[in-house]
């Protein structure tokens, strides 16, 4: 009981005093039931954007505006931030509110997501982001891209979506461009398996890194690679299970998308 009244007070208390949780609860309580993958508009936080896919944006609200997940401190004058899987703008808009003096480059290969994005970034007079309709990747080549018309859209075979394609950019050549690197973002739905080896040169540049990694039934998990490689290169790293699955040892997760999705983290001390 005890915690039943904490955690109702303490959800009372939020709304009252968090203008962000009063619009996540606004946004949750008008838009969940809304038609999946259909256009909308929708205003917050001084923002007026257009969203793909209503269910996505709630859940993106409340990570990256409510949560502010992706909040970081610098000492830069200006700066740095990569934004690799920038989708229709939620997290670019978040990162050039709180740092306005920052340099934004936002990468997202959906033709039609990027078409969204690049319209919320202009409608709001977003002067510090420079956008890239393009892949983050090993080398410069063109590649199949399966375009799930949300924030799924992936270099993997997946089942959902059309296939379309997209031109990829040697991200490692892109970085090495810079001096200092505050943040680099990777949402990249699985190919952060292969982004991140292929970039370890730059990692003395690079302060803070947020991989969303992706595990996919049938296929080897990278995820030891990836965490000794950060911590062969002096990151500690905070992780956080997105996809919390009971009795893990009977329920495989064979028969869904993905059997682990993690949010790492990764932080010079």
């Amino acid at each position: 009981m005890a915690d039943f009244i904490s955690y109702y007070f303490k959800g009372l208390y939020l709304f009252l005093t968090d203008s962000n949780f009063r619009t996540f609860t606004r946004l949750f309580f008008f838009y969940i039931g809304k038609k999946r993958y259909t256009k909308y508009t929708v205003s917050f936080n001084k923002f007026k954007i257009s969203v793909v896919d209503m269910k996505s944006f709630i859940w993106q609200y409340q990570e990256i505006f409510m949560n502010q997940c992706y909040d970081f401190n610098t000492k830069s004058a200006k700066p740095v931030i990569y934004d690799c899987g920038a989708n229709i703008g939620t997290s670019v808009l978040f990162f050039s509110q709180k740092h306005p003096n920052s340099i934004i480059k936002a990468f997202e290969p959906s033709p039609s997501v990027f078409e969204i994005l690049k319209s919320n970034i202009n409608k709001n007079n977003i002067k510090n982001v420079e956008l890239y309709q393009n892949a983050v990747w090993m080398k410069d080549e063109e590649l199949q891209f399966n375009d799930e018309g949300a924030d799924n859209g992936s270099i993997q075979s997946l089942s959902t979506g059309k296939t379309v394609n997209v031109q990829a950019l040697d991200f490692l050549e892109i970085i090495n461009k810079e001096d200092k690197i505050d943040l680099i973002k990777i949402d990249i739905e699985g190919a952060e398996n292969v982004l991140l080896p292929h970039i370890k040169s730059a990692f003395p540049k690079i302060e803070k890194i947020f991989i969303e990694y992706h595990s996919f039934p049938n296929e080897e998990q990278k995820l030891g690679e990836l965490l000794l490689l950060l911590t062969q290169n002096n990151f500690r790293f905070y992780i956080r299970n997105e996809r919390n699955r009971k009795i893990p040892f009977i329920n495989l997760a064979k028969n869904k998308q993905m059997d682990m999705q993690l949010n790492i983290f990764a932080y010079k001390d």
